[in-house]
C-alpha cells in the first residue's frame, strides 16, 4: 500500500481508529482505520456492502462501534456541539413534500448559529429558480440538488456526501462539482462516496478503497493508479483481437471501428510483439490504467 499522503495537514477532523462493527452475523467493519484531514476531499470507494455507509453513520454519531475509537473534531461524535459542524447528504432522504424549496432551506438554516443566507445557499446549489416550488413536485435530480443545499446551509466544517450526483444531468453534475471545489477552497473537509469513478478522479485529494469492511488501499489518485500494473494500448493494425488475446501479458483485447484496443500487464513486451507482427501498424498509443481499472483490480483481489 502506498504512503497515505495528501494535501490536508494538521490533526484529523474526523477519524476511525481500529473500528469493528457487526450487525447480527454480518461484519460491516473489521478493524478499519480512516482519517479525514483539514481542507481535503476524501473519496471512499468500494462495492455495495463494503462498509462505506456504516463508516459515515459512525462519524455522524448515529451508531456506536463494537470496538475502536471514533473521533470528530478531536472528540466524540455524540457531542451535539461537534455535530453542528457537519453537513450531510445521504442517499435515501425524505423531506416534507408540501414545503417549498426555499422554506426547506430556511428551516434547515434555523438549526445553525451562523448559516449562509438562504438566497446564497440556493445560488450555491444552483436551485434559485426552484425556491417557490414544492419539494414533492421536483424531479429526482432537483431533489438531490435541494438536499445538497440543505447539507451546506450551515457552513459545515466537514461535509458528508453519499452518492451526491445520482440522478443529475451533466450540467447539474458539473455545477455541483464547482460548488464542491468552492467549499474545499473555503477550508471545508469533504467525505465523498460515489460509484462514478471519474467523479473521484476529478475531485479527490485522497482515496480510500474499502472492501469487506477493511481499507485495502489508500492514497492519492496517482497512488491508486500506480498499484495497478496494467496499461491500455490502442493502435491501427491488421491484427485481430482474437489473435492478440492469447499473447502473454494481454488481459483483454477488442476491436472497435478503427482501432485495436488492448489491456496489458506487460505493455512493453506486447508493444514489441505488435511492431514485429505488423510492420504497417500505426497510431500506437500507450497509457496508464485509469482509476476505473485500478478500482476493479483492487476489489477483485480482495474478494
Amino acid at each position: 500500500m502506498p504512503a497515505d499522503t495528501g494535501s490536508g495537514s494538521g490533526a484529523p477532523v474526523a477519524r476511525l481508529h481500529g473500528i469493528s462493527k457487526r450487525f447480527g452475523a454480518t461484519t460491516a467493519l473489521a478493524g478499519i482505520d480512516i482519517e479525514v484531514r483539514p481542507g481535503e476531499l476524501l473519496a471512499v470507494l468500494g462495492p455495495n456492502g463494503a462498509g462505506k455507509s456504516t463508516a459515515i453513520s459512525l462519524w455522524l454519531g448515529l451508531i456506536e462501534p463494537d470496538a475502536g475509537v471514533v473521533t470528530l473534531f478531536g472528540g466524540s461524535p455524540q457531542d451535539i456541539a461537534r455535530r453542528r459542524g457537519l453537513g450531510v447528504m445521504m442517499q435515501d432522504v425524505e423531506m416534507p413534500k408540501e414545503l417549498r424549496v426555499g422554506e426547506l432551506v430556511a428551516l434547515a438554516s434555523s438549526y445553525y448559529a451562523n448559516p449562509l443566507e438562504v438566497d446564497e445557499t440556493l445560488r450555491r446549489a444552483g436551485i434559485t429558480p426552484l425556491a417557490d416550488r414544492p419539494y414533492g413536485k421536483l424531479s429526482g435530480g432537483q431533489k438531490r440538488q435541494t438536499q445538497f443545499a440543505v447539507a451546506i446551509c450551515g457552513r459545515p466544517k466537514v461535509l458528508f456526501l453519499d452518492e451526491p450526483t445520482v440522478g443529475l444531468d451533466i450540467q447539474a453534475r458539473e455545477a455541483l462539482w464547482k460548488s464542491i471545489r468552492t467549499l474545499l477552497a473555503d477550508g471545508c473537509s469533504i467525505v465523498l462516496t460515489t460509484h462514478y469513478l471519474e467523479e473521484a478522479e476529478a475531485l479527490a485529494d485522497r482515496i480510500a478503497v474499502v472492501a469487506k469492511g477493511r481499507v485495502i488501499a489508500a492514497g492519492s489518485v496517482d497512488d491508486m493508479r500506480a498499484l495497478v500494473a496494467r496499461r491500455q494500448i490502442s493502435c491501427e493494425s491488421s491484427l485481430t483481437a482474437d489473435e492478440v488475446r492469447g499473447w502473454p501479458g494481454v488481459v483483454e483485447a477488442s476491436h472497435d471501428a478503427t482501432k485495436l484496443q488492448i489491456t496489458a500487464t506487460d505493455a512493453e513486451a506486447v508493444v514489441r510483439r505488435l511492431l514485429a507482427s505488423d510492420t504497417q501498424l500505426a497510431r500506437l498509443e500507450v497509457r496508464q490504467a485509469g482509476l476505473n481499472e485500478a478500482f476493479t483490480e483492487l476489489t477483485r483481489e480482495a474478494a
